[in-house]
C-alpha cells in the first residue's frame, strides 16, 4: 500500500553561495516514522553535507541521506526542498518552483542573497503560503505572491479607504450645506 499523507515535504532550505543558511524551515509533523533533525547541530551538518553534495550536480533531483532533495540555484541563493524518499517528484518539483517564481515575483525577479535578506518577512510569508507545516498548499506563483502582497497592504488599505471615504462624505455635507443655503437667500 502506497504511502498516502498530505504531508509531503520534509523541509525547506535556503543557503547562499557559500553554504551558509538564509532560511530553514524543517517540518516533521505526521512524519513519526522518519529521521529527524531535532537540533541545531544536526540541521547544520546536514546543510552542510547536502551544499557539498548539489554545489556542482548538474541534475535538480537527488536522493541524499534517504530522502528525495529537488534544488534550485538562482544568482547567489540555493533553494531545497526536501521530500520523503516515495514523494512524487513532479509534485515537489511543482511545489519548488512555484515557491521561487513567486518570490522572484515578490522580488521584482530580483533573486539574490542581499534582495532576499532585505525582504526576509515577504519571503517567509510565501513560504508559508507554498508549504503548511509539511502539507504543500500552493503551486501558482501568481497566487502565492498575491496573497502575500495583500497581507502586507491589507491594514493600510483600509485606513486609506476609510480616510478617503471620511473625505468625500465631509466634501458632500458640505457641498449640500453649502447648496441649502444658496437656496434658501
Amino acid at each position: 500500500m502506497a504511502n498516502l499523507s498530505l504531508y509531503t515535504v520534509r523541509a525547506t532550505i535556503m543557503l547562499d553561495s557559500d553554504g551558509n543558511r538564509l532560511i530553514a524551515k524543517y517540518y516533521d509533523r505526521g512524519q513519526q516514522h522518519i529521521q529527524g533533525y531535532k537540533t541545531l547541530k544536526e540541521q547544520r551538518k546536514f546543510e552542510g553535507e547536502l551544499f557539498s553534495k548539489t554545489r556542482k550536480s548538474s541534475s535538480e533531483v537527488i536522493m541524499y541521506d534517504g530522502q528525495t532533495v529537488l534544488f534550485k540555484y538562482v544568482n547567489d541563493v540555493y533553494f531545497y526542498l526536501i521530500g520523503n524518499p516515495e514523494e512524487n517528484e513532479l509534485l515537489l518539483s511543482s511545489v519548488l518552483n512555484g515557491f521561487v517564481e513567486g518570490v522572484s515575483i515578490l522580488l521584482k525577479h530580483n533573486i539574490d542573497k542581499r534582495s532576499l535578506l532585505d525582504n526576509l518577512d515577504m519571503v517567509v510569508l510565501a513560504l508559508d503560503e507554498a508549504i503548511d507545516d509539511g502539507i504543500a498548499l500552493e503551486t501558482d506563483p501568481n497566487v502565492i505572491a498575491s496573497n502575500v502582497s495583500k497581507r502586507g497592504t491589507d491594514t493600510i488599505d483600509v485606513s486609506l479607504s476609510s480616510l478617503n471615504e471620511q473625505t468625500l462624505i465631509d466634501a458632500y455635507k458640505q457641498a449640500k450645506e453649502r447648496f441649502n443655503l444658496a437656496l434658501l437667500r
